[in-house]
């Protein structure tokens, strides 16, 4: 399994074209959440997109709703769609695990991409939504509905998924400092997403420790 999920980003940078097209041809079933998000965030709020494929659909609503955003992907190429189709938004090439920016941000979305994260890399994302989260962000992501790991394939390549227990989750979004709103279990009728909500009530100490 470990060393399916280390081929997650040569598979989106191999398949990029592809999945992007495929993505902007499917019906749009999750619009739903993205606009739960939104309704969540002040008018005009900033926005962090991490593993933004190329933009579209969710950035071109997100910035067509008046939304300012940051999108980071590990993809180059479909990081150039996002700089083609919205050339007035923030598009940088990074992996997501590593980031650091030095900067809050509203709104925190980690949408069909935290899940194909190895576990413990899933555990260390909370300390970089954290230091990404100003007070009172939106955060938002989604994963399995069990603790787990998956395989699935896309376009003949093995394309890897994992998921936590949704008792982890919420100690990790407690730990640093989220509060939950509300988490949504495989809902046929808005997608099938499993997906987590939560705001951000603390920033700069978690159980104790000073950044």
């Amino acid at each position: 399994m470990d060393d399916l999920a280390a081929l997650i980003v040569d598979h989106y940078e191999r398949h990029a074209l592809s999945w992007d097209a495929d993505r902007r041809a499917a019906g749009w079933n999750d619009k739903c959440w993205i606009e739960r998000f939104l309704d969540s965030l002040p008018q005009g709020a900033t926005i962090l997109d991490l593993g933004c494929g190329g933009g579209s659909p969710v950035a071109l609503h997100m910035v067509a709703h008046g939304f300012r955003v940051i999108g980071v992907d590990s993809s180059p190429t479909l990081i150039s769609l996002c700089r083609s189709r919205l050339p007035d938004q923030d598009w940088i090439v990074a992996d997501m695990r590593s980031l650091s920016l030095g900067k809050p941000f509203d709104g925190i979305l980690a949408w069909d991409s935290f899940f194909h994260l190895r576990p413990d890399d899933q555990r260390a994302m909370f300390r970089v939504f954290s230091d990404h989260a100003a007070s009172g962000a939106v955060l938002m992501f989604n994963a399995g509905f069990g603790c787990g790991e998956a395989v699935g394939s896309y376009r003949g390549d093995p394309l890897y998924h994992a998921s936590l227990a949704a008792s982890e989750y919420e100690s990790l979004l407690a730990k640093f400092g989220f509060e939950l709103i509300e988490h949504s279990v495989n809902d046929p009728a808005k997608g099938g997403r499993t997906l987590w909500l939560a705001r951000a009530v603390r920033v700069g100490q978690f159980e104790g420790e000073q950044r």
